[in-house]
């Protein structure tokens, strides 16, 4: 998204330009389509309104399911993930992204996998599990690079995996 300016190197989070954020949030509405719905997840989960992230992200997960292909219900649920990740829930999150990566891979679907693995590497980093998060991290870098992933995306995992490594030294010191 156009709206991303960065990652935080403390955090991994998305460093973004909240007044686009918001403006783009405006121009949605109440669109219900599943492609707003699920970028109106986004754009309220980066700009901290967390609750309403929330039940537009179940809603997201129910309209997916219903008439959605299976990459589409993934998707879905990987993003229901990051907003349970916001929220400190990170055993939901964990769980809900290890089953949404097991069934990507189990289809072949690189990109969608390693999705949900750098989101799943975020949670654990957030959760101080750094070695995990490395582990994670690495996986979707191979799987990114298999898939051809565009540049941005091998940057923003060889940053994530970087980050891992100075918390990891940072805790073992």
């Amino acid at each position: 998204m156009s709206y991303i300016l960065g990652y935080d190197p403390e955090t991994l989070r998305e460093q973004v330009d909240l007044a686009r954020c918001h403006e783009r949030l405006e121009e949605l509405g109440d669109q219900r389509s599943l492609a707003a719905l699920l970028e109106r997840v986004w754009l309220l989960k980066v700009q901290g309104r967390l609750d309403d992230a929330l039940a537009v992200s179940e809603q997201s997960v129910r309209v997916a399911r219903m008439a959605g292909p299976r990459k589409d219900l993934l998707r879905a649920r990987i993003l229901h993930a990051t907003v349970l990740q916001f929220r400190g829930a990170y055993a939901a999150a964990e769980q809900e992204l290890t089953t949404c990566a097991d069934e990507a891979e189990g289809q072949g679907w690189a990109a969608l996998a390693a999705f949900a693995l750098q989101h799943r590497g975020k949670v654990h980093f957030d959760a101080g599990d750094f070695d995990a998060a490395r582990a994670d991290f690495k996986r979707t870098l191979f799987l990114r690079q298999e898939s051809g992933a565009p540049e941005d995306q091998l940057e923003s995992t060889l940053l994530a995996i970087e980050a891992a490594d100075h918390r990891r030294s940072r805790v073992a010191s």
